[in-house]
């Protein structure tokens, strides 16, 4: 089966996210498994000529250019709109990870154009919305391919009820909820020396990486050895999280490394003790599997999309405000405690959300299609 996967960016900042690693987790799963899975995405940071694998992955990446004041959703690409009616064509199945941007969308609506079988995933990012840019983007194409669509995978049931809103009347005739999945990790030995604690996603407000440097003190008042990493891409919060640092006095304590690439995220997330990610309202984040993948235990808010697996498991903490971030470290920073979590952790991501459960149900949707 020839599936061709559309996901708006890719940076070697990894500044898109999730939806690109969720991409790429499927894609090179697909592969695996016989089928012939290639990705199309904008493309920044790159030299020229821009890769043709990712990862391993054909990709057919676009040189991004900003064409609307809108972050994502401003970037574009000539070579894109013009070439998106002939990708579509070559393939059996086109898989568009959808947000409100001129990537995702224009690719979408080629698919339809051309009568493929279309399935959505939107990761969260297409809920109702008061912006004028939303609202525009919502009339002229958002309703049209998500009513077309042949498929409209869904993490949790809140994203469901924000798509049927986008949608209006009836709701979504074709929706099927879809896990992310995370590669399964072999197992490796404990994290030894002084307790290091890892936040590494985008440094953005929603995800609240100051919270972490805030925990600092208290944890450090009990492990004065402790060290703390914050990393990922800039989006607007780096100098705030600086700017904490100087004022706590945390300079040697605290490092920015930046963003991290797929085989960095792994090392980091097994030389750390804990994984503390503080966002807010955060769907389904695919750093927090990776860590529990890695048998590395969590610190999640009660806001996040894997909050009650992560209770229910016993995989890390779950906290309700910055307030809870500290002590839930310290506990987890009791030998014992991380031991019995990052079993349960690693079972949870083996019985859960392993690759292979996860590729079962896309192979059947797509094979509906």
């Amino acid at each position: 089966m020839r599936v061709l996967h559309a996901v708006t960016l890719h940076s070697p900042t990894h500044a898109f996210g999730g939806p690109v690693r969720v991409a790429l987790n499927l894609c090179k799963g697909l592969r695996e498994r016989g089928h012939d899975a290639r990705l199309t995405a904008l493309a920044d940071g790159f030299e020229r000529p821009l890769p043709e694998k990712v990862e391993g992955v054909p990709a057919r990446l676009h040189q991004a250019r900003r064409i609307l004041p809108l972050g994502f959703s401003g970037l574009t690409s000539p070579s894109l709109l013009t070439g998106a009616h002939r990708l579509v064509r070559q393939a059996d199945v086109v898989h568009v990870h959808l947000a409100r941007d001129l990537v995702t969308l224009p690719v979408a609506l080629a698919a339809l154009r051309a009568g493929k079988p279309l399935v959505l995933q939107t990761h969260g990012m297409v809920d109702p919305s008061e912006r004028r840019s939303a609202r525009v983007l919502d009339a002229v194409a958002v309703r049209r391919v998500l009513r077309g669509a042949t498929a409209v995978l869904h993490l949790t049931t809140r994203e469901l009820r924000d798509l049927e809103a986008v949608v209006g009347g009836t709701g979504l005739a074709r929706a099927v909820r879809l896990v992310n999945g995370v590669p399964a990790q072999p197992e490796g030995p404990a994290p030894e020396g002084p307790p290091r604690i890892l936040y590494a996603a985008r440094l953005q407000a929603r995800k609240r990486p100051v919270d972490l440097v805030e925990a600092a003190p208290a944890i450090l008042a009990r492990h004065p050895g402790a060290t703390f990493v914050v990393a990922g891409p800039d989006e607007g919060e780096l100098a705030a999280v600086r700017r904490r640092i100087d004022e706590l006095g945390l300079a040697a304590r605290v490092s920015c490394p930046g963003p991290l690439d797929g085989p960095g995220m792994t090392e980091e997330l097994r030389r750390a003790h804990v994984y503390v990610l503080p966002s807010v309202d955060e769907p389904f984040p695919m750093s927090v599997l990776e860590s529990m993948a890695v048998g590395t235990p969590v610190v999640v808010t009660d806001s996040n999309g894997l909050a009650r697996d992560v209770d229910r498991a016993g995989a890390g903490r779950v906290v309700t405000g910055p307030d809870g971030i500290a002590p839930a470290v310290l506990d987890l920073l009791d030998p014992a405690a991380r031991r019995a979590a990052s079993e349960a952790a690693r079972k949870l991501t083996a019985e859960t959300f392993a690759m292979d459960a996860v590729l079962g149900t896309l192979l059947d949707v797509y094979e509906r299609a």
